[in-house]
């Protein structure tokens, strides 16, 4: 609060106490900041955005991820607490799960709830906010039945990568290497291809199965959908600015159900609001894209725009791109560089750890290469033209 009104030392501003902050905290509530995340959630995409669209489709993803909150009585309670064969241990969790465009990052959509109910679950409520025109990404663990039945039903299309478990019956192989088939009884395209990453470190390979609502497998090829899927990564880069950019990985505040939810709308509102800055500043540049403007540099610039108490009163010329747009223009980042990152179950001990592995982060070189399996095992269904 010194920092917020630091700049307004001229005016007989009262001094505010931590608990008469908690206090108004608690009277506001969660539905204002849920009304002003309502008010900007969306795909921030307009036509000159470069990225955001593929076919003539908006690209979106859904996934969830896990935030800690305080470990109080009250909060395990509602929450509960991870628990092994051994003991009950760790914070108690919400599960956060969010619909967001590949192309921006922009949570179009978002639900939460206790870690029990699982993504899934709240992953459902998020098809309100699909339509026809949309192509949404999934991974494995949203390739339910009755997931894949309630997109289809909103008439969005979906590439989704299914289970290892999961059998598809070959109906009609296509000249791409995909196939015809039905799953949670919709007709689909399924491909099924070997990805290799060779780094300096060396070589992975992994087995991929993508189904896919999209049947014309001339006008969307096999090959361009594998391509597509790998912007699925763009949801768990969007939860990265949320936990570790703007929360630091702390644990959430706020300690009772109410508050928790308040802190959630107030996160998604800050990291939205940044996005639509981020996306106005590069359209304005046509040869950049909102990938290449810095979510921490856009952050940096808001903080100090509010302990300079900037804006506070609105000038007569409507700047569009605005300070923290300028900023981002300025230290634009370099073309995006093929991912590589494994997904980290644990958290490291250390931030630095990667420098004991003698890991370059900054040098590295991968190459990624796609084989398309044309023929299905055990499939004798002839290719059709």
């Amino acid at each position: 609060m010194a920092q917020a009104d630091g700049a307004l030392d001229r005016l007989p501003i009262p001094t505010v106490t931590a608990t008469a902050l908690w206090h108004a905290r608690a009277r506001l509530g969660s539905r204002p900041l849920r009304a002003l995340f309502d008010l900007l959630r969306g795909p921030a995409a307009s036509t000159l955005t470069s990225g955001s669209r593929w076919a003539g489709m908006l690209v979106c993803a859904i996934d969830g991820t896990y935030l800690d909150v305080p470990d109080n009585p009250r909060t395990r309670h509602r929450l509960g607490k991870g628990t092994n064969q051994y003991a009950t241990a760790g914070y108690p969790q919400i599960c956060l799960t969010t619909l967001v465009a590949c192309g921006t990052r922009a949570v179009i959509d978002a639900a939460f709830g206790p870690r029990s109910n699982g993504e899934t679950t709240y992953g459902l409520r998020l098809t309100r906010s699909l339509h026809s025109g949309m192509i949404v990404l999934l991974d494995r663990g949203f390739a339910t039945n009755a997931f894949l039945a309630a997109i289809a039903g909103t008439g969005a299309d979906l590439l989704a990568r299914l289970t290892a478990v999961r059998k598809t019956p070959v109906i009609r192989l296509h000249r791409d290497g995909s196939y015809r088939s039905v799953v949670a009884g919709i007709p689909v395209r399924v491909i099924e291809c070997e990805i290799t990453i060779a780094t300096s470190a060396g070589r992975q390979t992994g087995l991929y199965r993508l189904a896919t609502t999209l049947l014309d497998h001339r006008r969307y090829p096999a090959f361009e959908l594998v391509r597509l899927y790998h912007q699925r990564w763009e949801v768990e880069s969007a939860y990265f600015e949320i936990k570790k950019t703007m929360l630091g990985r702390r644990v959430l505040r706020a300690r009772t159900p109410a508050g928790i939810a308040q802190e959630i709308y107030a996160l998604l509102t800050v990291y939205q609001s940044l996005r639509i800055a981020i996306t106005d500043a590069t359209d304005t540049d046509t040869t950049a894209s909102p990938d290449r403007g810095s979510f921490t540099i856009a952050l940096e610039a808001a903080r100090d725009q509010v302990i300079q108490a900037t804006g506070i009163v609105a000038d007569e010329t409507i700047d569009l791109i605005g300070t923290i747009g300028r900023h981002v223009l300025a230290h634009l980042m370099p073309d995006r560089r093929l991912r590589v990152s494994p997904r980290a179950v644990k958290r490291p001990l250390s931030r630095y750890a990667y420098k004991s592995l003698r890991v370059d982060r900054r040098t590295y070189k991968a190459t990624l290469s796609i084989d398309i399996l044309a023929t299905p095992p055990g499939s004798s269904t002839p290719a059709s033209p």
